[in-house]
């Protein structure tokens, strides 16, 4: 049966294309948030539901200042043929902005798998983004996203290009109908709003010659259909399972300049909303991130010494673990700088870079139930200095990666079931003048879920998935800020498998509550739906 399972995870998410970087969102007001249904939750899923939702904050805007929106696209995709179109700077608003959001307004209706998107524009990744699937009788949502940094790029014209792949035939009916926007408010801008926005041509990079801080975001998706969807459940050669990876389920994301390793992250496990073999997990309620991709964040500062010599440097990201020769990988790259006005060049060198071996163990055991036990990690360290108008300044990144993960699974994987963490822990250190400043950060991604085929082809999956995040901001050795994030998901659905759609008699009951507190506030909200019922939406502030 687990290979039925695995079909029918991997007929899900098709990804296309290329990047971006998400941080962590700032407190928020809590939103009105809309009423949970009134009704009783019905005995069993039928063929509408509640529009998808999460439980994530609303983007702060300034309540005051003058704001123009922008349409970017607005299409319909039943193939993959990408949306392209023109992007022009709104008027009336000025070309400095406070605040740039995106929102994403879309709707479905029919049968759909989950399928995976992008927004470019000017080459520049702005959104990665996944969909939800559709009831019968149609569903509605919407996504908004920060998206100041790339200020840069929104101030002329330019090129877009969207494209959210589908398939529409007799069987797949769902036609997916989306709009993006753009709302600009006026106001100057955030001291740390970069400068430049660049992309990567033909692998290198070629930097503005007076970059003091420059940063690379990477989308790392895993998926496309094949097993490097679903990285974390594949098993070595020697163990009998569906999904094959030659040293496990280990992965790690690398960025190499000029072929010397500049930074490792671990990438998000994000769950798909067809993830797991069982739709109705996701229905309403998406796994973490799965709407909002966040991309991974190098500070690539320490190199700005080598690459701010006004000539191009390769740039390559890879991700180790997969496969010689396999596909599953998305890792577009954009480029992020803020220049020092009053230089010329600014002019540094790389002084320390230390990288530990790459410590990767997955440990078989043969059984009536199969185990293999994943234990791994990485950790670098790079320093360097670049000497500004305002003094030499050094820029110190330390990150260790950790993973472990226990899996078992059954003879014919009838049952499945993965628990696993990981870790990514960052310290970045800048020394110039005053007092020194650091930020640390504490990333951990948790997953704890068992897929069970019983009596009757009843398939349960049980899951549970964790994205929390702490940061902690000191100034010469006192802090100044912090800030801590919680977003977790519980869902348990079951359904009769192999049968046709109204015949699966489907339950299922889900969860998310996102915290987010620290020295800027808090906010806190709780969401539950029961049988595609929205039961509870609750705030904890």
């Amino acid at each position: 049966m687990r290979r039925r399972i695995i079909m029918s995870m991997l007929a899900g998410a098709t990804l296309v294309a290329s990047t971006l970087l998400g941080a962590a969102p700032a407190p928020a007001a809590p939103s009105h948030a809309p009423a949970a249904d009134s009704a009783a939750p019905p005995a069993e899923f039928g063929t509408d539901w509640h529009d998808p939702l999460t439980a994530a904050p609303p983007v702060t805007t300034p309540d005051d200042a003058k704001s123009c929106d922008i349409t970017v696209a607005e299409a319909q995709f039943r193939d993959f043929t990408p949306y392209k179109g023109t992007y022009t700077p709104p008027r009336g608003c000025g070309d400095r902005w406070s605040k740039v959001v995106l929102r994403l307004d879309g709707k479905v209706k029919g049968r759909q798998f989950d399928r995976l998107g992008y927004l470019h524009i000017g080459g520049v990744e702005v959104f990665r983004t996944s969909t939800p699937q559709p009831s019968p009788d149609g569903i509605e949502w919407s996504v908004e996203k920060d998206v100041t940094r790339y200020s840069d790029t929104f101030r002329q014209s330019q090129d877009v290009e969207m494209l959210i792949g589908n398939v529409v035939d007799d069987t797949y009916t769902g036609i997916i109908d989306v709009k993006v926007t753009l709302t600009f408010y006026e106001g100057r801008p955030a001291a740390t709003t970069p400068d430049r926005v660049l992309t990567l041509q033909d692998g290198t990079l070629t930097t503005p010659r007076n970059s003091e801080r420059i940063v690379a975001e990477v989308y790392a998706t895993g998926s496309g259909g094949g097993c490097e969807e679903y990285w974390y459940l594949t098993v070595p050669e020697t163990a009998p399972y569906s999904c094959k990876a030659d040293d496990g389920p280990y992965r790690e994301v690398q960025i190499k300049v000029d072929g010397q390793l500049a930074g490792i992250a671990t990438p998000f496990p994000t769950v798909w909303t067809g993830g797991w073999s069982n739709p109705f997990l996701w229905y309403v309620i998406p796994g973490p991130r799965a709407f909002d991709i966040k991309p991974i964040e190098y500070d690539l500062t320490p190199f700005a010494g080598l690459l701010n010599d006004g000539r191009p440097h390769r740039i390559e990201v890879s991700v180790v673990g997969v496969p010689e020769g396999q596909s599953g990988w998305s890792t577009p790259v954009n480029v992020l700088v803020q220049q020092d006005a009053k230089s010329r060049q600014v002019t540094g060198k790389l002084t320390a870079h230390k990288a530990g071996d790459l410590a990767n163990s997955s440990t078989y055991t043969p059984g009536s139930e199969h185990r293999l036990d994943t234990d791994a990690g990485h950790r670098l360290t790079v320093s360097g200095y670049v000497d500004t108008s305002h003094g030499r300044v050094t820029t110190t990144i330390s990150r260790k990666l950790a993973n472990k993960s226990v899996h078992r699974w059954t003879d014919g994987e009838n049952s499945d079931a993965l628990k696993a963490t990981w870790t990514d822990d960052e310290t970045i250190t800048v020394d110039g003048r005053g007092p020194a400043k650091s930020t640390r950060m504490h990333r951990t991604y948790t997953m704890d879920g068992t897929t069970t085929l019983g009596a009757g082809d009843r398939l349960r999956t049980v899951m549970s998935l964790g994205d929390r995040a702490m940061i902690l901001e000191t100034r010469g050795g006192r802090r100044t800020a912090w800030s801590r994030l919680d977003d977790s998901y519980a869902g348990d659905a079951t359904y009769t498998a192999n049968v046709p759609r109204d015949q699966r008699r489907a339950v299922g009951t889900t969860s998310e509550r996102y915290r987010m507190y620290g020295s800027a506030g808090c906010y806190d909200r709780s969401l539950v739906t029961v049988q595609g019922a929205l039961t509870e939406d609750r705030d904890g502030c």
